[in-house]
């Protein structure tokens, strides 16, 4: 790992994301970089624009991929509308709309655009990999690491794995931004254990944000900026 850019250790995590633990009935793992090779190259061509370099950054870490997000272009938080109209990557023709990607690059765009904001941050999620769930209606819906309990103790050995390979590719440790209460709160029981970060800063999930508080978008926007602009 010695000597690559911090865009190429982050396409070869990518590509060695597996999860091999026996999940709980009708639970699937949700793989883009497995699945799906327009997300690996849409992926690559993202790391290769905003993060060829050997800078360290601030971590922000979601839960896990959403179907309509990262679980599509395999970009975390960014969905397709995004990538192609702000990043500038080309999708191949895809489109999609995820609420969360929506908040994240208003608050991006508040905090100097992407070529700034890219530069100090590295947003992902504790979770590299996503999950469905086959409901009773025989339709995929997207779950959370944290919804079951043996959902969590099947990945929990991943999942610090992950976030050890994670501050391996060029994070900082001092302070580490969470998004969502709940996802904070396992973290923060993970971080006493396991010592990843001195700091742990919760943040609104962009999804409670996008579903329930839209009206006070701006707002919740300001409390991002206000937090984050500290580190850059």
């Amino acid at each position: 790992m010695q000597g690559m850019s911090f865009a190429q250790r982050m396409k070869d995590f990518n590509r060695n994301l597996h999860l091999t633990a026996a999940l709980p009935p009708n639970v699937g793992v949700l793989n883009p970089f497995g699945e799906n090779k327009l997300a690996l190259s849409c992926a690559d061509a993202f790391y290769d624009k905003y993060y060829s370099d050997n800078k360290k950054r601030w971590p922000i870490l979601g839960i896990n991929p959403g179907r309509f997000g990262a679980g599509l272009t395999g970009v975390p938080f960014t969905d397709f509308k995004r990538l192609q109209q702000v990043c500038g990557i080309e999708t191949g023709g895809a489109s999609s709309h995820e609420p969360s990607s929506e908040f994240i690059y208003c608050m991006i765009a508040a905090m100097g655009g992407v070529d700034v904001f890219y530069k100090h941050f590295y947003i992902n999620s504790i979770c590299p990999l996503g999950f469905i769930i086959l409901k009773s209606n025989g339709k995929w819906m997207n779950y959370n690491y944290y919804d079951d309990k043996a959902l969590y103790a099947a990945v929990k050995a991943f999942i610090i794995q992950s976030i050890q390979q994670q501050i391996a590719l060029g994070l900082y440790t001092e302070e580490c931004f969470c998004l969502g209460k709940k996802n904070t709160a396992y973290l923060s029981v993970l971080n006493e254990e396991f010592h990843f970060f001195k700091t742990i800063t919760e943040l609104p999930h962009p999804r409670f944000i996008v579903q329930y508080k839209r009206k006070e978008m701006n707002a919740f926007i300001d409390v991002y900026v206000e937090k984050l602009s500290k580190r850059m």
